[in-house]
């Protein structure tokens, strides 16, 4: 990951000025704001190295340097992924526990006690540890970015400075409870084909490295004369079980250079424009973005965050790359002194029903409402597309079994019949 080397000014005005690692300059600034730092520039550091002593810097706390080797790589075996429902726990016993005015770091160690998870066990140690340092929770938090989301940050942030820390996890585990139930949807709308798809190719494989080499040698002991179908088959079997082991590795090369191409700005961004022209599932991904968008857009509102800042925390949580330098584009615009309205047209990636409801939504002064309308309009409207795409798949997938099974018909029994009826005659 590239680190920045930044300027800018802190919450009382003195300048400061260090280095912090972030994907892009947008994401850096965003963690700057979580700081509130208001960022005066912002540039890609050459040195790749963090500087000693920077406030930003958090790779002691991440990966625990100050440790052994071994206990570094007894960490790395023990780690378990932090899931996005024991996130949800979290945010509601934070919301209850915040509610009834229990001390933070006192709330945070009783969590710690029941947390099973050991990876959550330690960050939540940790922040216990920040806390009592004299850091801010929302500081706190942002200590850990692979566990904790940049809105989640954002919205404690705001909730600390607003003194409504417990309607800001309120917000966030209903928010992380609709992603769930979004992925869920379109995990259930998938799983029927790729379990289709996955089990047609092993029957393939099955049949082209088996079964078709044992009707070669039949065939050529007897000296038939082979329709192309057949020889066809032949010959791309025998190529499989001939050069399988450069069959692999280029595949396997294949699907590294993807996901290597995947890792940089330029791949990410151009993989995730081409997922919303997929035929069928690119209508699905570009409202599953635009109602996060939404939804995201609504809350950092409703809790009072800048329009500026609130955009550059939804750029980082649509979890696609194109439409987040369509926000970005949105954010330029508003600071340039358009209105929103005219920067959503602008980015053209909203419906005219949409785009008249952030209309309204501006001259009434009821954004944040709307918003939450357009976000329930793209979840209906993904539940829909989610179910046609079921409807649309299966047709398709029938179609190519029947081609294959047609296929393998031809190259393998139109030689026996030709051969039992030269015996008959």
């Amino acid at each position: 990951m590239p680190y920045f080397d930044y300027s800018g000014r802190d919450s009382s005005g003195a300048l400061v000025s260090g280095r912090l690692d972030a994907g892009t300059e947008d994401e850096a600034a965003s963690r700057l704001f979580n700081q509130r730092v208001t960022p005066i520039e912002i540039r890609e550091s050459r040195d790749k190295g963090v500087k000693k002593g920077d406030r930003s810097s958090r790779s002691q706390a991440q990966d625990g340097s100050s440790g052994s080797t071994m206990d570094n790589l007894r960490n790395f075996l023990t780690q378990k992924k932090v899931e996005n429902d024991e996130l949800i726990i979290f945010s509601r016993q934070m919301f209850s526990l915040t509610k009834a005015g229990l001390p933070l770091d006192k709330a945070i160690k009783g969590l710690e006690a029941s947390m099973a998870n050991p990876t959550f066990r330690a960050v939540l140690r940790d922040m216990v540890q920040s806390l009592e340092n004299g850091m801010t929770l929302a500081s706190a938090l942002d200590r850990h970015p692979k566990i904790f989301p940049t809105l989640l940050v954002s919205m404690v942030h705001v909730g600390e400075n607003t003194g409504r820390l417990d309607l800001a996890f309120h917000e966030i585990s209903k928010y992380l409870e609709l992603e769930k139930n979004t992925a869920k949807q379109v995990k259930s709308a998938t799983r029927y084909p790729l379990f289709v798809i996955l089990a047609m190719g092993v029957a393939l494989a099955v049949l082209t490295v088996f079964v078709i080499p044992v009707f070669a040698d039949t065939f050529d002991r007897l000296g038939a004369e082979l329709p192309w179908q057949t020889v066809a088959l032949i010959s791309t079997s025998s190529f499989v079980v001939d050069y399988w082991m450069f069959i692999v590795a280029a595949v396997g090369g294949g699907v590294f250079a993807f996901l290597s191409w995947l890792k940089t700005t330029p791949g990410r961004l151009s993989w995730d424009k081409r997922k919303l022209s997929i035929p069928l599932a690119g209508a699905v991904f570009e409202r599953v973005a635009l109602g996060r968008f939404a939804r995201t857009f609504a809350i950092v509102m409703q809790a009072g965050m800048p329009i500026v800042q609130g955009l550059t925390v939804v750029a980082g949580a649509v979890g696609n790359a194109y439409i987040a330098s369509n926000v970005m584009r949105m954010r330029e615009g508003v600071e340039r002194g358009e209105s929103l309205h005219r920067t959503a047209v602008n980015c053209n990636m909203f419906s005219p029903l949409v785009l008249q409801m952030i209309s309204v939504g501006e001259e009434t002064g009821t954004v944040d409402d709307l918003l939450i309308e357009v976000a329930d309009f793209y979840d209906a409207e993904v539940e829909y597309d989610l179910k046609r795409l079921s409807d649309a798949i299966e047709p398709i997938l029938i179609s190519f079994m029947a081609v294959l099974v047609l296929i393998l018909a031809l190259g393998v029994f139109l030689p026996i019949w030709d051969l039992n009826t030269a015996a008959n005659g």
